[in-house]
């Protein structure tokens, strides 16, 4: 009997500018379908992984703009015409890996499209004031830019039916995917790599850790303070805009390391007392891998953290977005003497091999529903 060919797969992710959770997703799905090409927005070379990297990508016009991984967020839009232009034809699966614009790629109606969700468009929907209010882009830069992005809001909206399934990367997201798309979606939690992310000897220092873009709606802002409430050290990992801010209300005892390798994270995972987690995150990759290497986390009581920190067991979650909330539970943190195996054992739920056969399942049933058959 002959075998049936494999399908002709292609994969597509927003942009390519840094490792961030997403493109830790992207790049499982390299691994997965290591000879599909990788459609993109915008690529900086240099800024992501290996695997990544080394893979055949195909970038639209936006490449070609004046500085595009400094600008990309300016692009935005852009974003309609540029994800329009990408040409599928050729393909009988695409995977999107999603949080902006790509979940809109047109593709053949006998092709099956599955988009992995990393959330609908923050800066259109629920986040506008925290990437384009008047104090990131001035008063009249966020009166031009509202009536652009409520009209990117539409077309988001409008273009959900492209996708023949999503999957959300938690309920928090598929909650998200509800509300603005009228759609359900498959939750398939994002992959982890929880046998790098390991328990190392512990630091009896009363220090905290941040890994994060620096950005807005992260309010790293309520972190600083409350460690300075506590007089506690507080360390963070990450670049982004809000860096000159954030370092200008940092006291002494607050450290901005920037970018780190792999291996330094790990090793201020192992050394913290906990991992903060300020803001409502979709998922939050970081706080799984603080847990796998068997550190705690305190967490805003929102979002993603609500599946990934056990209250009490792995970590503290905070009941507001307050200075005064998370100073209190910086300090029952402190207080608290957290096994690090039961930390480590809740982490592992979101393993790199979970995902991938979970993603596999999802995948297999998005394709039988369209009349075809699971791969081989």
């Amino acid at each position: 009997m002959t075998a049936r060919p494999e399908p002709r797969v292609a994969l597509v992710h927003d942009w390519l500018t840094g490792m961030r959770g997403g493109e830790k997703v992207l790049d499982a799905l390299c691994e997965m379908f290591p000879d599909a090409p990788l459609y993109t927005l915008v690529r900086v070379p240099g800024t992501v992984s290996a695997r990544i990297e080394a893979r055949r990508v195909h970038t639209s016009f936006v490449q070609h703009l004046p500085d595009p991984g400094r600008f990309y967020r300016h692009y935005l839009p852009l974003y309609p015409l540029a994800v329009e232009l990408f040409d599928f034809s050729a393909y009988d699966l695409v995977i999107s890996s999603s949080h902006c614009a790509v979940k809109a790629v047109k593709v053949p109606r006998s092709s099956v499209h599955v988009c992995y969700c990393h959330s609908p468009m923050r800066y259109a929907w629920d986040q506008f004031d925290a990437y384009f209010g008047p104090a990131q882009v001035g008063q009249v830069g966020s009166l031009l830019m509202r009536p652009v992005m409520g009209a990117l809001a539409r077309w988001d909206r409008a273009t959900a039916g492209r996708v023949d399934r999503f999957l959300a990367n938690s309920q928090y997201v598929a909650g998200r995917i509800g509300r603005y798309y009228n759609r359900r979606s498959t939750i398939v939690y994002p992959p982890v790599d929880t046998d790098y992310y390991t328990p190392g000897s512990r630091s009896s220092s009363r220090s905290f850790l941040i890994v994060s873009a620096l950005v807005p709606y992260k309010r790293l802002d309520l972190a600083i303070e409350a460690c300075r409430r506590l007089s506690a050290p507080l360390t963070i990992v990450g670049t982004g805009p809000e860096e000159a801010r954030l370092r200008a209300m940092a006291g002494p005892d607050v450290r901005f390391l920037g970018w780190q390798s792999d291996e330094q994270v790990r090793e201020l995972y192992r050394s913290a007392s906990a991992t903060i987690l300020p803001g409502t995150e979709d998922f939050g990759i970081v706080p799984v891998e603080s847990q796998a290497c068997g550190t705690p986390v305190v967490a805003l009581d929102d979002g993603g953290a609500r599946e990934t920190v056990v209250e009490g067991e792995t970590g503290v979650l905070v009941a507001e977005p307050a200075v005064d909330a998370f100073a209190e539970g910086l300090g029952r943190a402190l207080r608290t003497t957290f096994d690090p195996e039961a930390a480590r054992r809740n982490a592992l739920r979101f393993s790199r091999q979970q995902f991938m056969t979970s993603f596999r399942r999802a995948l297999d049933e998005a394709i039988a529903e369209k009349g075809g058959q699971p791969r081989q």
